[in-house]
C-alpha cells in the first residue's frame, strides 16, 4: 500500500503520485500534507534543499484549489528562475489529473506581456521570482489582492539574495485573511521577522535539528596551498571517477574562470551564472541534466533552481562569504535518501571557518589529503578494468575477429592486458609519476625532495635562460604573458623577467622546473625552435613580480591570444563554460559533455571528461590527465599572435 494514501490525498492526486513513481513521503511531507489539509492554517518549515519540500506544499495546495474559479488564488515565490520553473513544472505534473488548473510562471528573461496573457486567461496558481512580481504588481498586470495562500519557498535564500523589500512590498499587496506557508532551511533573523510580521500563530515543522545538515551528506575538507587550489581540484575529480558534481565558485568571474579552464584541459564542464542569456542557462542544466557536464561550476545564486537527482559531489571551490550558505550548497546531493559528499577546499588562512560550519550543520567535517599520483592512477585502472569488464560485447564486430586474431596472434592474456590498459594509460601514468604531493597538513611550503633540482638560487627560485629576446618583440610584460600562458602557470608564478636582444632570463619556484624545461623546449616561434637552460646567473636583487630589466614597452611584441584586459575569449552559446579561443569546437560530445578541439601532452581520462581531439597549439605537461582511445602526435608549438 502506498503511505500516501494515508495523508488524505484525494485520488486524482494519488494517481499523479502512482505516474511519479514516489512511494513513500519524506519526513517533512509526511508532518506537513496532513496539516495542511486538514485546516487553513499559517506554517512555518524548516528542512534541508532536497527533502521534497515542492510536494510537501504542492499536494495539498493542488488539492485546496477551486478548479472552477478562474482567478488567482495561490502564489508561490521563489529566489530565481531555475528554481520558479521547476516548481510550476512539478506542480503541473501533480495536478495532471486536475482539469481546469493552470499554473503560470512569472520570471525575469522572458515577456513580461506574454506571461501577463497567461494570468489573464486563468491561473488559479502562480509561481514567481520576487522581482518580476514586484514588476509585475506596479505595473498593474496582476491581482493578488484576493488570494487565499501564499507561499515562499527557499525564503531564507531570497532574502540572502536582496529579496526583503520586494518580499515585504508584494506580501503587503495579499490579504490579511490568507493562508502563509513558509518553507525555510534555516531560519536567520529576517525570516523570522517576515513570519512575526505576516503570518498569525504559524504552527513551525523541524525536519532534523534546526539549521542542521542533511545526515545523507558526509563532509570532508582538504587544506592546500592558494596557489594549488584548482590543481587539487582536477586532482579529486580524477580520484572520483564517476563524479558528478556541483562546483561552487564565490564570484561570476571565477565562475567563468573555472568551467573555462576545465573545458581547456578536457573536463565535461560547463559554468552556470547569472551573465548568461536564459538561453545559455537552459542549455547548460539540460546538457547537465542529461549529464553530458559532468561538473557544474556555479555560482549560489544561480544554483538555487538546481534539483538534479544523484549528484554525487558538491565541491566548495571556494568558501560562501557567509557561512549559512554552505547549507543551501551540500543540499545539492544526499537527496531522497541517497548518499552524497560535500568537499571543501581550504587554505589555511579559511580552516577557523569549517570550525564555524561545524557549529550550524552540527556535523563534524573529516580531513583528507589530497590524494597522490600514484593513488590516483591506482583507482583509474580499477576503474579502466570494471568498465571493460562490464561493457556489453557488440557482435556487430565479429566479422573482423578473425582479422583482429591474425594481429594479437602469439600474444599471452597477461601481454594482452596489459597492452591493452597501455594504450589507455601510459600518459595517464607518466604525468602523475612526475607531478609533486600538493596535500599540506601544516600549511607550510613542503621540503624539497631529493628528486627536485638543485640548481637555483635566489631565495629557492630556478632561473633559466632561453633564447628569445627583444629582436623576436618581447619586452619583460609580453615575455611574462607569453611564458604565463604557454605554461599554463599563474600570475605570479612567472617573475624577475629580464629581456635581452637575443636571449631572456625569467625564474620560476622549483616545483615548475619540469614543467618549464619539458615544455619549452618542445615549442618554436617563428619557426625557431625556442631553447631553454637552467641559469647559473641568480639575477641579482630581491624578488620582483613586476619590475622590468629590459626597456619599455614593445609596440610590436606578440601578446597572449584572450588578454587585453581578461581572460574570457569568446564563448559557446549554451556551454557556459566558454573557452579562452575562438577555434575551440563547442559540439556536444555524447556520453561527456563539451569537447576541446585542443590536445593536451598529458594524458586524457578515460570515461568522458576529456577530448581525445588533437590539440593545434602548445602542449603543456601539467595538463590534467587525459583518457583517450588515441593520443596523436606531439603538439604543434603555439604561435605568438603579433598585433
Amino acid at each position: 500500500m502506498n503511505k500516501f494514501e494515508q495523508l488524505g490525498l484525494n485520488e486524482s492526486l494519488l494517481k499523479a503520485i502512482l505516474d511519479l513513481g514516489f512511494e513513500n513521503p519524506s519526513e517533512v511531507q509526511e508532518k506537513a500534507i496532513p496539516l495542511l489539509l486538514e485546516k487553513d492554517t499559517d506554517m512555518v518549515a524548516l528542512a534541508q534543499t532536497g527533502t521534497g519540500k515542492t510536494a510537501a506544499f504542492g499536494f495539498p495546495l493542488i488539492q485546496k484549489i477551486d478548479a472552477d474559479n478562474r482567478n488567482t488564488q495561490a502564489l508561490v515565490l521563489s529566489p530565481t528562475r531555475e528554481l520558479c520553473l521547476q516548481i510550476t513544472n512539478e506542480l503541473k505534473n501533480y495536478a495532471k489529473y486536475e482539469k481546469g488548473i493552470n499554473v503560470v510562471a512569472v520570471y525575469g528573461g522572458a515577456s513580461i506581456t506574454e506571461q501577463a496573457r497567461d494570468i489573464k486567461r486563468g491561473a488559479q496558481i502562480i509561481v514567481a521570482t520576487p522581482g518580476r512580481m514586484q514588476d509585475m504588481i506596479n505595473r498593474g498586470l496582476v491581482n493578488i489582492k484576493n488570494i487565499d495562500y501564499c507561499i515562499l519557498d527557499e525564503a531564507d535564500e531570497m532574502l540572502n539574495m536582496g529579496f526583503y523589500e520586494d518580499i515585504v512590498s508584494i506580501l503587503s499587496d495579499t490579504p490579511d485573511q490568507k493562508s502563509t506557508w513558509l518553507f525555510s532551511a534555516t531560519m536567520p533573523q529576517e525570516v523570522a521577522r517576515i513570519a512575526k510580521q505576516f503570518m498569525s500563530d504559524p504552527v513551525e515543522i523541524t525536519v532534523g535539528a534546526k539549521n542542521s545538515g542533511s545526515a545523507t551528506v558526509s563532509h570532508e575538507f582538504y587544506l592546500v596551498n592558494a596557489r594549488d587550489r584548482y590543481e587539487a581540484l582536477k586532482r579529486l575529480a580524477d580520484a572520483n571517477p564517476d563524479i558528478f558534481s556541483v562546483v561552487f565558485c564565490r564570484t561570476k568571474r571565477d565562475t567563468q574562470a573555472v568551467a573555462e579552464k576545465l573545458i581547456e584541459d578536457g573536463y565535461s564542464a560547463a559554468a552556470l551564472h547569472g551573465d548568461l542569456s536564459q538561453a545559455q542557462r537552459d542549455g547548460v542544466m539540460k546538457s547537465f541534466r542529461g549529464r553530458q557536464i559532468q561538473m557544474l561550476v556555479a555560482t549560489d545564486v544561480a544554483a538555487r533552481g538546481i534539483d538534479v537527482d544523484n549528484i554525487t559531489h558538491v565541491v566548495n571551490y571556494q568558501l560562501p562569504d557567509e557561512i549559512e550558505t554552505y547549507n543551501h550548497r551540500s543540499g545539492r546531493t544526499g537527496r531522497a535518501g541517497k548518499l552524497g559528499t560535500s568537499i571543501v577546499i581550504v587554505t589555511k588562512s579559511e580552516l577557523r571557518k569549517i570550525s564555524s560550519i561545524e557549529r550550524i550543520i552540527k556535523q563534524k567535517f573529516e580531513e583528507k589529503t589530497i590524494p597522490s599520483g600514484i593513488e590516483i592512477c591506482e583507482i583509474q585502472l580499477l576503474h579502466l578494468a570494471t568498465k571493460i569488464k562490464d561493457t556489453e560485447v557488440d557482435h556487430e564486430i565479429d566479422n573482423y575477429l578473425p582479422a583482429i586474431n591474425n594481429v594479437l596472434e602469439g600474444l599471452s592474456k597477461e601481454e594482452l592486458i596489459k597492452k591493452m590498459v597501455s594504450v589507455e594509460f601510459n600518459r595517464f601514468i607518466a604525468y602523475y609519476k612526475k607531478n609533486r604531493d600538493i596535500s599540506t597538513q601544516s600549511g607550510e611550503r613542503r621540503e624539497r625532495t631529493d628528486s627536485e633540482p638543485r640548481e637555483f638560487n635566489n631565495n629557492g627560485a630556478v632561473r633559466y635562460f632561453v633564447n628569445i629576446g627583444s629582436r623576436d618583440n618581447f619586452d619583460w610584460m609580453t615575455l611574462k604573458d607569453y611564458l604565463k600562458e604557454t605554461l599554463d602557470l599563474g600570475r605570479d608564478d612567472v617573475f624577475k623577467v629580464d629581456v635581452k636582444e637575443g636571449f631572456s632570463f625569467f625564474n620560476t619556484d622549483p616545483e615548475h622546473t619540469d614543467k618549464v624545461m619539458e615544455v619549452l623546449n618542445n615549442v618554436q616561434l617563428e619557426g625557431r625552435r625556442i631553447n631553454v637552460e637552467i641559469s647559473k646567473n641568480d639575477g641579482g636583487g630581491r624578488r620582483d613580480h613586476n619590475g622590468r630589466s629590459g626597456g619599455g614597452r614593445s609596440s610590436g611584441g606578440p601578446r597572449r591570444e584572450g588578454s587585453g584586459g581578461g581572460s574570457f575569449g569568446p564563448r559557446r552559446e549554451g556551454s557556459g563554460g566558454g573557452g579562452f579561443r575562438s577555434d575551440r569546437n563547442s559540439a556536444p560530445r555524447e556520453g561527456g559533455g563539451f569537447r576541446s578541439d585542443r590536445n593536451s601532452s598529458a594524458p586524457k581520462r578515460e570515461g568522458g571528461f576529456r577530448s581525445s581531439t588533437p590539440r593545434t597549439e602548445g602542449g603543456s605537461s601539467d595538463r590534467a590527465p587525459r583518457r583517450s582511445e588515441s593520443f596523436g602526435d606531439s603538439p604543434r608549438p603555439r604561435r605568438p599572435r603579433r598585433d
